[in-house]
């Protein structure tokens, strides 16, 4: 039986620090770096079930977030081959905007992290922490949008709806 859509609320890596991510997950984890472009992810499938792009809006409009900044240490292995970028400074604040989108009291309570490798993927030649040295230390990103995407089974990661985090506007 063929898995169906997955749906996550995601945080991109704004150009020129997504660039710099790129170019290190092409070589790292190319499978990955086809399906989606650099990440936080901020909430998964099974926390938006009584989820909809409107109440994302609609939640983000009433509290005013504005943008959110991480700060990411060094590259560091994670579950066998996996690579991945830990938050090093402005978890409290991730975790606050979660309980916005989610309407308080979020259970998955994960640190958040940038991926360049992910250990589901057949581990590529290129897959060594030395390819990520080039990324500056520590590596800060500020995000100014949520983004709504969704995957079909397989397939690329595709947005469906984009919230910004200083916007007026419901």
């Amino acid at each position: 039986m063929e898995r169906a859509l997955r749906t996550q609320l995601s945080l991109y890596v704004p150009p020129p620090t997504g660039s710099l991510l790129e170019a290190v997950r092409r070589v790292v984890d190319p499978i990955q770096a086809a399906l989606i472009p650099a990440h936080v992810t901020l909430a998964r499938e099974a926390e938006l079930v009584d989820v909809s792009p409107g109440l994302v809006r609609t939640r983000l409009f009433a509290a005013a977030p504005g943008p959110l900044t991480l700060r990411f240490g060094a590259a560091a292995r994670s579950d066998g081959h996996g690579l991945l970028l830990p938050c090093v400074a402005g978890e409290a604040e991730y975790h606050a905007l979660r309980d916005v989108v989610l309407g308080g009291g979020a259970a998955r309570k994960e640190s958040p992290h940038l991926t360049l490798a992910h250990p589901r993927n057949r581990q590529a030649a290129g897959n060594r922490v030395a390819a990520a040295r080039r990324l500056p230390r520590p590596l800060e990103v500020r995000f100014s949008t949520v983004h709504w995407i969704e995957q079909a089974p397989g397939q690329p990661w595709v947005v469906r709806a984009t919230f910004e985090l200083d916007s007026q506007e419901p």
